[in-house]
């Protein structure tokens, strides 16, 4: 159910044990999960390496950290291309910070975007730089987190000027 203000987004996950021991024991059940999107490509996901996952697929971590820093991403084109501040590239170098609490648990306690934008005139280039705050307002997932997102920006000119 869409209309032009509400957008609904279905995410299946999925898990089993398929040697048949399931959660018997925390130490040896597996981490493997895969995320389905309707008509998408199947996500690979696991638990941290740091919690007994496979490092050679996405955890919610990764995925966390990756939708702050491509919400942001999109939310800064759209307003750029918008005001006619022509980007040529954009990339970002995100972290984030996770704080695990002795008895379990945890949050996120801070996500540090780092943009490295390039555009093609310099008469754009104070104003690539404004657009960083806009896009931090708008941001659909930012807006939807309690977790505190600081953008680090830097802007520079086509050939390498700042």
């Amino acid at each position: 159910m869409s209309d032009s203000r509400t957008h609904r987004y279905d995410v299946e996950t999925a898990w089993q044990d398929p040697a048949g021991a399931g959660t018997a024991d925390y130490r040896s059940y597996p981490r493997a999960f895969a995320l389905r999107v309707p008509d998408k490509p199947v996500l690979a996901g696991s638990a941290d390496p740091a919690f007994l996952g496979d490092p050679q697929r996405h955890n919610p971590e990764d995925l966390f950290v990756g939708a702050l820093s491509a919400c942001h991403m999109l939310t800064y084109l759209a307003l750029a291309a918008r005001e006619r501040v022509v980007v040529l590239e954009y990339r970002d170098a995100a972290s984030g910070i996770l704080e695990v609490e002795p008895r379990g648990g945890g949050a996120f306690r801070e996500v540090v975007l780092r943009p490295h934008v390039v555009v093609r005139d310099a008469s754009s280039q104070a104003r690539a730089l404004e657009l960083h705050a806009e896009a931090a307002r708008r941001c659909f997932i930012h807006r939807s987190v309690a977790t505190p997102v600081r953008c680090v920006a830097q802007v520079d000119l086509q050939g390498g000027e700042r």
